[in-house]
């Protein structure tokens, strides 16, 4: 069938994104779905950071690539093995598709899926193949998902199927940001109610965090350089926010931290914030030749503990309807993180806000595109 979606031709290409547009606007053929492979019809996508990465070359895919990975839409047909999902279901997309077998399936979320990582690196789905198309040439997939498009074919595992009352913008956002922020706070840190946590970068996967902490009682220190993330971030729940300088000269400190900046000097910064005997939790992911200076002594000496987390821990099958569940009482109102609603075509423009701090969370909304 024919879609519309944004690839990405050139990594690297120069900011201003507007104008250098290394995202072109097209027709695209799709494949019909075959074994267990879904059809979506997205009707919701956010712009990410790491969608940025992939722009600004911090993390190198092959190209042409159909960019996207934060999305949600409603399955329109399904491969012959497919047996969990039926034209009409909503579902969550997540950008890390878990076979259920390797050793990172094995691990309860700790490590990545072994298979899903290798058809990620490759820009296939999780069986190999490729599904997109434009003149006879092959288009990748973006983590298995390409969500910046009208449609999308993505493995089943891919999805998480939510309930119809669950809005396409929130749907999209638990398949990335809570997934990422919210569940390096439910599946590693952990809080209790009244417990304090810090978390550092403001950023959509920070705020996701906040958010969840906040839903599980815990009080919240926002930490960023970016004084308007500090508004927001107050907005959001946040019992206290700070500039990384202002924390350091008042000695904020607490016994569990959230890294979500995907830098280093956030990363040392988070260190620094937490308590002798306390975790740092590290979920950004910064460009491959960063490097952060820490002192392994304090580690030693201060009994201190260093989390990685992917995908912030999660199995999203078990997580996402928690999430869901979180937002239907009220108590995680993630849909207050879109800072914007645009049309795909403002794709370029969008990276240039997200570069330069200006965005949240962007949400492209696909009725337009799919009833032109």
């Amino acid at each position: 069938m024919k879609i519309r979606g944004a690839v990405l031709e050139q990594i690297g290409k120069p900011a201003k994104y507007a104008d250098s547009g290394p995202l072109t606007i097209c027709d695209l053929e799709l494949d019909d779905p075959a074994g267990n492979e879904i059809r979506v019809r997205i009707e919701c996508a956010g712009v990410c950071h790491s969608d940025l990465s992939v722009v600004n070359g911090d993390r190198m895919r092959p190209v042409p690539m159909l960019l996207g990975h934060e999305a949600s839409g409603i399955v329109e047909s399904v491969g012959n093995t497919v047996t969990e999902l039926v034209p009409g279901d909503r579902v969550v997309m997540t950008f890390l598709p878990r076979c259920g077998q390797c050793r990172g399936c094995r691990s309860n979320g700790l490590l990545p899926c072994v298979e899903g990582t290798a058809s990620n690196t490759k820009g296939t789905l999780l069986s190999g193949q490729i599904r997109l198309h434009r003149g006879g040439e092959e288009v990748l997939h973006h983590l298995g998902v390409s969500g910046f498009a009208t449609h999308a074919v993505v493995d089943q595992r891919s999805v998480v199927k939510v309930d119809a009352d669950v809005p396409p913008e929130v749907a999209a956002l638990l398949g990335c940001a809570v997934l990422t922020g919210g569940g390096a706070v439910l599946n590693l840190a952990k809080p209790e109610p009244g417990d304090t946590l810090i978390v550092v970068g403001l950023g959509g996967v920070g705020m996701a965090a906040l958010l969840t902490a906040h839903a599980l009682g815990a009080e919240v220190i926002g930490i960023d350089a970016n004084e308007e993330k500090l508004d927001q971030a107050k907005a959001l729940g946040a019992a206290a926010v700070y500039t990384p300088a202002a924390a350091a000269e008042l000695g904020i400190n607490a016994r569990t931290v959230v890294e979500a900046a995907g830098n280093a000097r956030a990363f040392e910064t988070a260190v620094a914030l937490t308590e002798p005997g306390g975790t740092t939790i590290t979920v950004g992911l910064p460009a491959p030749t960063a490097m952060a200076q820490i002192s392994p002594l304090t580690l030693v000496a201060e009994a201190r503990t260093i989390i990685g987390s992917y995908l912030g821990s999660a199995v999203p099958s078990r997580d996402v309807p928690i999430f869901a569940d979180l937002w239907r009482q009220g108590r995680l109102p993630v849909e207050k993180m879109v800072s914007a609603r645009i049309p795909l075509a403002e794709i370029n423009a969008a990276m240039d806000d997200l570069a330069e701090g200006r965005a949240l969370r962007q949400i492209i909304h696909f009725e337009e595109e799919i009833s032109g």
